[in-house]
């Protein structure tokens, strides 16, 4: 298998190298990730300059690996163009997780869905950081694991993966969807500027059988995803009604 490894981090992250070492089990790896790091970019595409890759300052054990100066997707899609033979892009590890609401504005989640756009298999896998670097050595094994999962799969297909700190073991689950508050928190910088902080508190637990409530209680998610963003409930019902909307 042909593997493409991407992330939003940047090409010096740890997680994009104990990815690496992983997938290596499983086919030919490739690795073309951002120059610098591009947390929270969404699935921003750069169009208003050219993209340029190089190769990249750091080893990785004998796999090709470049650097680009755009995004996660860009990666991808330009990733894509210098690899055609490519089957599958994973992305990551994020240093950081990956669940609920943000994967609206994950780079991880977004490189994964550009794959899918692109017609392949693409796979975001995070995890969460604390005061020190995730144990990836750790994760090793669970990532294997995930892999035979997924790598198996007649794609093209979509897939969210969270790891908690020490799992305990992995369970299919959905996207967590929960309030948040939202606060605006006025503040001022040492030189009396004003700024403002978004508070981003939860109004309500994470819901049995959700991504985050799975990661919560040591267990590894796995959340499949669609493109397709259509609330199919509603339209139903809208077009069950027989009316048109200026009647």
């Amino acid at each position: 298998m042909n593997i493409l490894i991407t992330n939003d981090d940047g090409i010096y992250s740890p997680g994009i190298a104990a990815l690496a070492r992983t997938a290596r089990q499983f086919g030919t790896v490739r690795i073309v990730a951002p120059d610098v790091e591009q947390s929270s970019m969404g699935h921003a595409i750069t169009h208003s300059r050219p993209l340029s890759y190089r190769t990249a300052p750091i080893s990785f054990e004998g796999i090709d690996a470049f650097r680009v100066n755009g995004t996660p997707a860009d990666c991808v899609a330009l990733g894509l163009h210098m690899f055609p033979d490519t089957q599958v892009v994973l992305s990551g590890i994020n240093m950081g997780p990956n669940l609920g609401n943000s994967m609206w504005h994950s780079g991880t989640l977004a490189a994964a869905k550009q794959a899918m756009l692109l017609g392949i298999t693409g796979i975001a896998l995070s995890t969460p950081v604390g005061k020190t670097e995730p144990d990836f050595e750790g994760l090793s094994q669970w990532t294997g694991d995930v892999l035979k999962i997924l790598l198996n799969d007649k794609g093209p297909a979509l897939y969210n993966v969270n790891f908690p700190p020490k799992p305990e073991g992995v369970v299919w689950t959905r996207q967590s969807v929960r309030l948040y508050d939202g606060n605006v928190v006025p503040g001022q910088d040492p030189m009396g500027r004003k700024n403002y902080w978004i508070t981003v508190i939860p109004l309500e637990p994470a819901e049995e059988g959700t991504d985050r409530w799975a990661v919560e209680n040591k267990l590894v998610s796995i959340t499949p995803l669609r493109l397709d963003l259509t609330a199919h409930d509603e339209l139903s019902t809208r077009l069950k009604s027989g009316r048109k909307l200026d009647q």
